[in-house]
């Protein structure tokens, strides 16, 4: 029989407020990570010891994209705009005001930008010129996640109001909106066969729905005991990862979802306090999370150990 195996491979210490975004790099062995002390650092995971910071904003960031095409890291700066940085060049390159509410969420999809505000607006940019597309005004209730399916041209949007809102990509209608839970939708994940998209709520309940069933709910699970603050997939789709206010870290089977290990802080070393982001990198299938308690966490999660 197969038992999974949880090693924690290093804690870092070296923001100096809670931690509320990580973000994947070109280069699979590096992270970047942001939140309340305004600093945009570079984690090397064979290296974990030697982070550098990239840049540092006055205000809390709780959004960061890394866009690939153009190896830029674009943050979202609470109260203060986007800015973006050239990765190459390891230097800010340009930057735009967009009003006063926070910047949750920010995506980018072929050098079209979307970011998702505290108010409400997901403004849509062109990434090259920071020229404003077009502002969607959909709700008073702040936009807090979002998920692409390329296969349906999709994207879903999850907002404190409790709903979730579904736009078709080619010009950004309004497809489909339906009230997916009773407190704000912090995450959103499409399945990587893009036929489910998983939701996670402040209201503590992982919700399945079916996406080629016209977002169809598969099931319900009351996953943790306080918000779930986001959600990812494994490498292979095989398996997915849930992160909450309740200090847990939990992993599922992304088939049955079967609850299969919890981690936290009496069995593992885990956080103290509320867990933030997960990032589940290409660089030896380690897991990365993010803390109100400051820290970073890097996890290595073997599923084939044998249980004798």
């Amino acid at each position: 029989m197969n038992r999974i195996q949880i090693n924690k491979i290093k804690s870092l210490a070296g923001h100096q407020d809670c931690v509320y975004v990580l973000e994947h790099s070109t280069e699979d062995h590096l992270v970047f990570s942001s939140g309340g002390d305004g600093v945009i650092a570079e984690w090397d995971l064979r290296s974990p010891d030697q982070g550098r910071m990239l840049a540092k904003v006055e205000s809390s960031v709780y959004a960061l994209c890394h866009y690939p095409e153009r190896n830029v890291l674009v943050v979202g700066q609470n109260f203060d705009g986007l800015h973006l940085i050239d990765l190459e060049q390891r230097k800010a390159m340009a930057s735009i005001q967009l009003g006063k509410a926070a910047i949750f969420v920010i995506k980018v999809i072929d050098d079209v930008l979307f970011a998702g505000l505290g108010n409400g607006e997901i403004h849509v940019l062109d990434i090259k010129t920071l020229k404003t597309l077009k502002i969607i005004r959909a709700s008073e209730a702040s936009v807090r996640c979002m998920a692409y399916s390329k296969k349906r041209g999709e994207l879903a949007v999850g907002f404190s109001d409790n709903y979730i809102r579904i736009y078709q990509l080619k010009d950004l209608t309004l497809k489909q909106s339906f009230e997916a839970h009773k407190n704000s939708v912090f995450s959103v994940q499409f399945s990587p066969d893009e036929r489910l998209l998983l939701t996670g709520s402040r209201d503590a309940h992982l919700k399945i729905w079916s996406a080629i069933k016209q977002y169809e709910l598969q099931e319900t699970i009351v996953a943790h005991m306080y918000a779930i603050n986001h959600l990812v997939f494994s490498g292979d789709g095989k398996h997915f990862v849930t992160c909450s206010m309740d200090k847990a870290i939990k992993v599922w089977d992304a088939t049955t979802f079967k609850l299969l290990k919890v981690i936290d802080k009496a069995r593992h070393a885990g956080h103290g306090t509320s867990v933030n982001r997960l990032l589940w990198t290409k660089y030896n299938n380690l897991l990365v999370s993010a803390s109100d308690d400051r820290s970073i966490s890097i996890w290595d999660i073997n599923f084939n150990s044998s249980n004798t």
